[in-house]
This record gives structure tokens, C-alpha cells and sequence, in this order.
């Protein structure tokens, strides 16, 4: 096949165009187009650095950025062709620029695609982590909103499927909350790290024209807090170091296991021998052949994602594991991954947010539930600890009546005071006061507990702290 090569900004040393085949393995505009807006943003900063240091004419500047306006105009509209014969985003967005001004023939001066893919998937790292904090923040609203109304619901804690001790259910959801404040804390801590300017770096080693880096950063917003541009220190790190796309897939990755466990808890709170919430319609579906089912399908599928999400973090370390320095062409791939998990993690926290508004707690369920005595058995153990016994016998004690229960087929606090007594003679008196599970929840108010005052404080602190800083 014969190419047009002026096209190809490489084919000046080549006597023969790629085949068909070779273009369409090697395109990437079909998935990094979506780095348009940033492209054109990076365009437009470069030719103002250019124009400062004399490198072209604010004339030519002022074309340039008309042209760029014009192809941003046209891909908002859907009327941008993109052509996999010119590989990428960026020598699409050029080729289309040289068809409105020929000043676009000197916007590449002093830059590589290697800085400029760089700087675009920083800016784009930057986006994709605030939006991604403000669904984490959507979710976290949901969730407290059910806390603040469950607050006085208890239900049974479990440890390894079996009933532990009690909680309240706003104490169960303000765990989640917890695990969601350190998504948040990481998708911060990835924008902070994104926010360094690589446009400079050139291909791999810079370049000998007297180029103004800082006026590059500052067009772009990579800024500190007093507005000084950043920069990266390192030409050849800066164009192969892949160590962002790692951090966002992992806290990606994370963000998406904390949905995939709270999915499963409430999956198993919504079956028929726990029944402790109800899911809405609207997030869940029925079967082709049963017609009784109302399956929990929102939270299997984000129970699901997750797989997906893990796996594009591992297809990332991959990829980049036996890479040397400086850019290789393995790299092209890195950007799928990024995308696909970005826009299932964001659709996920959506969907997410959606089943919680929606979910009802069977309140009558839940006391039912907590109602069991043996829930409070350790509460019992302390009680003993306070009347001078060690917690070793107060254990076995303890123990030896749950199985006294178990033999008689009776709960735990309606062992007689005859059986109580033969197992040890601290039983006497008021040790089925124990088993009241607001005596038990106003005994747990201490930092970190699920007294109603702890669970309380710690509402009033995402609500009015650390929410608000979001708001």
C-alpha cells in the first residue's frame, strides 16, 4: 500500500510506509483520543513558552491557538475524524492543525510525543482522582445518612460467619466509611504526586533550544500552594517512570475491594435467613424461570468489578517490570488498563450510592437477632473480671455455661441459679443483668466502641469535619 508520508512525523529515514496490518496493530487513538482536551491544553501551553522565549511569533501563537480551538469545537461536536493511519491522539490533533495554519509546522519544536503523552496523562491523572474522591464523598454521604437513621438498630457482629458480639448497624456502616475516608486519602495522595510537570524532558534527554519549563508548568496548573510552577527533575525518568498509573490502579484497586466487601455483607443481609434489609427494585432483577426472585444483581456485579480493577493493576506491573530506560513501545499499553478500571470504579461508586439510598433495614429482623443472650457472653466474662476473677477463669466459666445452654437446648441466660452455682460460685446475684443490650451498648462509649455517644461523635465528625472539606 503507498501512504501519504508526510503524515508521519518519523518517516523522513524510511523508504516504505507500515502495512495495513502494522497500522492497525500499533494504533492507539482508539482509546487515547479521550486525552484530546488535554493534548490540546498541553498546545496551547507550549506555544505560549514558545512565544516567550522566541521560538516562534505571538502571531503564530495566536494561529495556533485558533486552530486548536477550532479542532476542540469539532471533536466536542463529533466531527473530528480520527485516522488510525496517524497512530495517536496527538499526531491527529497536529496533522488537523497543519490544515489550519502552517505555524502548526513548529508547535512539536522541542518537545517529544514522550513528554507530551506524559504531561497529558498527568493532567488526566489529576481529573480522574478528584472526580473519583467525589463519588468516594457521594458514597460516604449515603452511607451516613443510613448510619444517622440506624443508630439505634443492633444487630449481631460476626466473626468468621458466626455470631460475635452485638453492634449497632450504623457502627457496621461507619467501618465502611472508614475504609472509604482512606480511598480518599489515597486519590489525594496520587493528585499530589501527578502534579509535576514533564513537558521538557523531550524524547530522553531534553533539548539544546532555550526552552522556559516553569512557564509550561504554571500554563498547565502545576503549581504548589504559592503558585510556583513544579517540574520534574529528571529527563529520563520523566518519560518512562510509570510509578503513577501503579499508585492510581492501586488505590483503584483498594476502593474497589472495600465496594465489593460491603456488596457482600449486605448480600448476605439480604437473604431469606438473615433478612435484614431489603434491596430496592430499581437495583435489583428477577429470573427468567423462577418468579419469586428478586436477585441482589447491583452488588454481585460490583462484587464482580473488582476482579477486573486488581487485574488491570497486575497487568500494569506486568507490563512494566523488565522495561529499561528510557521509553518503550510496551508502553502504549499502559493506558487501557487505566481507562477501563477509572470508568468501571466510577460507575461502581454511582451504582453503589444508589443501592444504599434505596436499601431498608427489617428492623424487627435485627432485634430478633441481637436478641440471642449468648451475643453478650463475653460482656458476662467482664462482669466476672469486675468481681475479682481472672479473665482466664472468667473465660472458662463463661464458657462451660454457654455448653450447659447447648446441652438443655435452652438460652444462655435461662440456665438456673442451681446449674449457675454448680459451675462456679461467682454465679450468684444480678449476672443476668448482663444481658440487656442497651446496658451493654452504654458500656462500649469508649474511642473506636459502638456506644450510642461514640457512634454519635464520630457521625458529627464526618458530617462537620471531614465531609464538609468536600463540600
Amino acid at each position: 500500500m503507498e501512504n501519504d508520508k508526510t503524515q508521519l512525523t518519523w518517516g523522513g529515514r524510511f523508504e516504505e510506509s507500515p502495512s495495513d496490518l502494522m497500522l492497525e496493530f500499533s494504533e492507539s487513538v482508539s482509546f487515547d483520543k479521550r486525552l484530546a482536551h488535554y493534548d490540546i491544553s498541553v498546545g496551547k501551553a507550549h506555544s505560549t513558552m514558545l512565544a516567550s522565549v522566541g521560538l516562534i511569533s505571538q502571531e503564530e501563537k495566536k494561529s495556533i491557538f485558533s486552530g486548536l480551538d477550532e479542532i476542540a469545537s469539532e471533536i466536542k461536536a463529533g466531527k473530528f475524524n480520527w485516522d488510525i493511519k496517524l497512530e495517536d491522539v496527538h499526531m491527529n490533533i497536529e496533522q488537523a492543525l497543519t490544515t489550519k495554519t502552517p505555524a502548526a509546522a513548529k508547535l512539536h519544536t522541542a518537545r517529544s510525543r514522550n513528554d507530551l503523552v506524559a504531561t497529558d496523562m498527568r493532567l488526566y491523572f489529576k481529573d480522574a482522582c478528584q472526580g473519583l474522591i467525589d463519588c468516594v464523598v457521594e458514597t460516604m454521604h449515603c452511607l451516613l445518612e443510613k448510619a444517622d437513621s440506624w443508630k439505634a438498630v443492633y444487630i449481631p457482629g460476626y466473626t468468621h460467619l458466626q455470631r460475635a458480639q452485638p453492634v449497632s448497624a450504623a457502627h457496621h456502616l461507619l467501618a465502611y466509611v472508614e475504609m472509604f475516608s482512606r480511598d480518599i486519602r489515597r486519590l489525594k495522595e496520587v493528585r499530589e504526586h501527578a502534579n509535576e510537570c514533564p513537558l521538557g524532558s523531550g524524547a530522553i534527554a531534553g533539548t539544546t533550544l532555550g526552552i522556559d519549563r516553569l512557564i509550561v508548568a504554571k500554563e498547565l496548573g502545576f503549581v504548589d500552594s504559592e503558585g510556583n510552577g513544579i517540574v520534574t527533575q529528571n529527563s529520563m525518568d520523566a518519560v518512562s517512570d510509570r510509578d503513577l498509573y501503579i499508585e492510581f490502579l492501586n488505590a483503584c484497586s483498594l476502593c474497589a475491594l472495600h465496594i465489593s466487601r460491603f456488596s457482600e455483607d449486605v448480600i448476605i443481609w439480604n437473604t431469606a435467613e438473615f433478612s435484614f434489609v431489603k434491596l430496592p427494585d430499581a437495583f435489583t432483577t428477577g429470573s427468567s424461570l423462577m418468579p419469586q426472585k428478586k436477585n441482589p444483581d447491583s452488588l454481585e456485579l460490583l462484587r464482580g468489578k473488582v476482579a477486573g480493577i486488581a487485574g488491570s493493576l497486575q497487568n500494569l506491573y506486568m507490563l512494566v517490570k523488565g522495561l529499561p530506560l528510557t521509553y518503550n513501545r510496551d508502553l502504549q499499553d499502559d493506558k487501557p488498563p487505566v481507562f477501563r478500571s477509572h470508568d468501571q470504579l466510577e460507575i461502581s461508586l454511582h451504582v453503589l450510592s444508589g443501592t444504599i439510598r434505596g436499601m431498608e433495614l427489617n428492623k424487627e429482623n435485627c432485634a430478633r437477632a441481637v436478641a440471642d443472650p449468648v451475643l453478650l457472653a463475653t460482656d458476662l466474662a467482664d462482669y466476672l473480671v469486675e468481681k475479682d476473677v481472672s479473665f482466664r477463669d472468667a473465660h472458662h466459666i463463661v464458657g462451660s455455661l454457654v455448653a450447659k445452654a447447648e446441652e438443655k437446648n435452652i438460652l444462655l441466660n435461662a440456665i438456673s441459679d442451681e446449674d449457675a452455682l454448680a459451675i462456679s460460685d461467682v454465679l450468684s446475684g444480678d449476672w443476668r443483668g448482663v444481658f440487656d443490650i442497651s446496658r451493654a451498648m452504654a458500656r462500649r462509649e469508649n474511642l473506636g466502641m459502638p456506644g450510642p455517644k461514640a457512634i454519635q461523635s464520630r457521625l458529627d465528625y464526618w458530617k462537620n469535619s471531614f465531609l464538609k472539606t468536600f463540600s
